[in-house]
């Protein structure tokens, strides 16, 4: 797959040339990070952050005329490592179940995915309609592949958010509860005044993040309209 840029890509360590490191880029080759894009702040041993053969997690910045890859480590958050990771655990499985089935004849159908989609992107559609996949691989050896997925326990991640309540309404406890309510496959815990933990659980962290974005946009509507001061907290 092409990359763009603002793309977060995991990447291996190289080298280190000066104050310039240089990474491979999980399928699309090689690319550069200059000091300032390591880290925030003055950096006194750069050995800290990297070295050579470490993975890491960077944010395409620029991608050149002669297509170096221009990248930043220290652009990348938390959330967003914790995904990319998550996507990269799962890419690796699929690999390993095509690689395990198909033999030789795997590189070339790695490659023939990865030229519109990402691997286990595209094995999660073919869950739903196996066509695409069939035309690549043959029914047979599509039908093996999907069998071990369909068969395989997905490990459930969690997204945790803390968020905090704000007012001096004499009837606040009761208001920040209304605002709270009861929502389906949330959890939620007090932790003190005014502040409270907000969790979710899916096979699939995207979906996890999006249905805890959806709740907490609807608790802060309800705050505002009670004139609260909410405020979120990444976990």
């Amino acid at each position: 797959m092409a990359l763009e840029v603002g793309d977060i890509v995991m990447c291996t360590v190289d080298r280190i040339a000066g104050t310039i490191v240089f990474v491979d880029v999980e399928e699309n080759g090689q690319g550069s990070i200059i000091l300032s894009e390591i880290a925030p702040g003055r950096i006194r041993n750069l050995r800290e952050y990297v070295v050579p053969k470490k993975r890491i997690i960077c944010k395409v910045l620029r991608i050149t005329n002669n297509e170096n890859i221009e990248l930043s480590l220290r652009r990348v958050t938390k959330k967003e490592q914790k995904e990319v990771k998550e996507q990269y655990k799962k890419e690796k499985s699929c690999i390993s179940i095509l690689k395990g089935i198909l033999g030789k004849k795997s590189e070339e159908v790695i490659k023939e995915i990865l030229k519109t989609n990402k691997v286990d992107d595209f094995i999660q559609d073919a869950k739903k309609d196996p066509k695409d996949f069939e035309k690549i691989v043959g029914k047979t050896e599509a039908k093996k592949i999907l069998d071990i997925l369909m068969t395989q326990k997905q490990k459930k991640v969690c997204v945790k958010k803390e968020i905090k309540f704000t007012t001096t309404k004499p009837n606040g406890l009761k208001l920040i509860k209304d605002c709270l309510g009861k929502f389906k496959d949330i959890e939620i815990n007090y932790l003190s005044a005014g502040k409270y933990t907000l969790k979710a659980e899916s096979d699939d962290l995207k979906k996890a993040d999006n249905k805890l974005k959806e709740v907490i946009q609807e608790i802060e509507e309800k705050a505002k309209k009670l004139d609260f001061v909410f405020s979120i907290k990444e976990k």
